[in-house]
């Protein structure tokens, strides 16, 4: 057995004397009814710098004030892709480690906060196998697809197992879901117990539908150019305290986007008008967060209630446009946004979704907890955090603990750590690494120390304690470090995530520069 793989048993016995410490409440509840409820809100390609509280121009009214009086971490991390922090957020374990879509592995949130004594509920896209109610939620609304026609819906529609296809002239997949979850809020207080609420939005994943008034709102607000919004986003984020701007510097345009003052007048229109519906989406989203907000409150239950906004990977930059001469409030139309845009939405950071660099994996996360909160109202908690860390919060908060199997079938062990040390403004037990990987997008980060691939490119290496934007790779300085982390990754791969020998592959040594730069875009005509 290898020294490595002597350390990483070592560190599985460790972790699993963490999970059963762990799983303790720090805030002991004097009886189950003072126990908090938890809600969980995530994003669907909503970008690190997208919200106003983390440095966007979009209007976040809502989100902004919960970020004022709670806390915003800056180093929190998803899985780069849509289904995979799906399944990260909900058992607590790295993809493949817990089954993928499976959930073969795992357990989920749900089903132990259920034992526990608790309501549950979802709300929103699934993007697994088999529905929410086979997985320990009581109550389901939403769409099993991963993409849905926001207007008209899909197929996959379900609410409680059953299908559901009432979708009318006013149907809005946003509005609606909202409405659920409004709904099995007031069940849930009707039932005496507290609750766990998870709602998956869709927003502002394409196609990029919007509701008219929100798409006119900001129409015109991006004439200026992704070069422009980037560089006013950035400035922002300094001045908020967000980022340090000598640590995470303003990565520069990949070469694959064209620069904003190359496009004609008629391309420029279009790239605009585009943004300007992403926008919307994100405005409404933020709306209707406000809207449950305002609903906890008026049933007195938002002081003890445990908040978490989070994304599900950073900006997307697919270019899948179809009918872009219909408005994007037409249910007939599908736009999405492309690179240019996606650069924003990730700024400082580099790359995008699918990829393991930061603009792929950061995620805003927002915390509130008014009856806990312990931390400085406004603050910012720069501490590493992880999608596979909602699990571990959710248990400590309820006091419940992670069990050894489920229905006669063994789980791996749990790999998160709780956030609750967050907002009592304490220190976290740190994690002794972070695993990535999507596809051919692979990565590793050990203290600030993080080691990544683009596609199935060389590796990098990088100290993000000086440069969070991956800017200077540090391979050939390091090459001790280099090929520790190197082996460390491949072995993790294998014993932990449990990735199939083909997706463990060597990378190349050398990457052809068509290969890692795809041919420069011009916008869709």
């Amino acid at each position: 057995m290898s020294e490595f793989s002597l350390g990483l048993n070592l560190r599985c016995a460790l972790s699993l004397i963490v999970v059963v410490i762990s799983n303790q409440p720090f805030v002991k509840a004097k009886s189950p009814e003072a126990r908090p409820n938890v809600v969980v809100i995530m994003a669907d390609d909503l970008g690190f710098s997208d919200l106003g509280c983390y440095g966007g121009e979009i209007e976040t009214p809502r989100l902004d004030a919960i970020a004022s009086s709670g806390v915003r971490m800056t180093q929190f991390y998803n899985t780069a892709k849509c289904h995979s922090s799906r399944v990260a957020l909900l058992t607590g374990l790295y993809c493949d480690q817990a089954g993928a879509q499976s959930l073969s592995r795992g357990t989920t949130i749900a089903r132990e906060l259920g034992k526990a004594g608790y309501f549950t509920a979802m709300a929103g896209k699934w993007h697994l196998d088999d529905q929410p109610t086979d997985h320990g939620f009581d109550r389901y609304f939403g769409h099993l697809s991963g993409a849905t026609n926001f207007f008209d819906g899909d197929d996959t529609f379900r609410l409680n197992g059953k299908p559901f296809n009432d979708f009318d002239d006013d149907f809005y997949t946003t509005v609606a879901n909202t409405d659920y979850a409004i709904r099995f809020v007031d069940e849930a207080v009707e039932s005496e117990r507290p609750f766990m609420l998870y709602v998956a939005h869709n927003a502002p994943h394409y196609p990029l539908h919007v509701l008219k008034e929100d798409y006119e709102k900001y129409r015109g607000r991006y004439d200026a150019g992704w070069d422009a919004i980037r560089k006013k986003r950035y400035e922002r984020q300094i001045k908020l305290g967000l980022l340090d701007g000598d640590v995470a510097r303003l990565s520069k345009r990949h070469s694959q986007i064209s620069a904003w003052e190359s496009l004609s007048d008629e391309e420029k229109q279009w790239e605009s008008d585009r943004m300007a519906a992403y926008a919307g989406m994100v405005d409404r989203l933020d709306h209707e967060i406000g809207r449950l907000v305002d609903h906890l409150e008026t049933k007195d239950v938002w002081e003890n209630t445990f908040f978490l906004f989070v994304s599900d990977n950073g900006a997307c930059p697919f270019e899948r446009t179809r009918g872009k001469e219909l408005a994007p409030y037409d249910p007939k139309s599908y736009w999405t946004y492309d690179t240019g845009w996606a650069h924003v939405g990730n700024t400082p950071f580099r790359f995008y979704k699918q990829n393991n660099h930061e603009g792929g994996i950061s995620s805003p996360a927002i915390l509130h907890w008014p009856a806990g909160m312990k931390a400085a109202a406004g603050s910012f908690d720069r501490q590493p955090g992880h999608l596979i860390d909602i699990m571990a919060t959710c248990l400590d908060l309820a006091g419940a603990d992670y069990p050894a199997d489920v229905e006669g079938r063994a789980i791996e062990p749990l790999m998160g750590r709780s956030l609750l040390p967050v907002v009592l403004g304490e220190t976290r037990d740190p994690h002794p690494y972070l695993y990535f990987q999507f596809g051919p997008n692979r990565g590793l980060r050990v203290g600030d120390w993080k080691l990544v691939t683009y596609r199935s490119g060389p590796w990098e290496l990088y100290n993000l304690a000086d440069d969070r934007s991956e800017t200077v790779n540090l391979v050939k300085q390091d090459p001790d470090r280099f090929d520790t982390m190197r082996d460390q990754w491949y072995e993790l791969a294998e014993k932990v995530d449990r990735l199939p020998k083909n997706q463990r592959k060597p990378v190349k040594e050398k990457m052809i520069q068509g290969e890692i730069e795809r041919k420069k875009r011009k916008p869709s005509r």
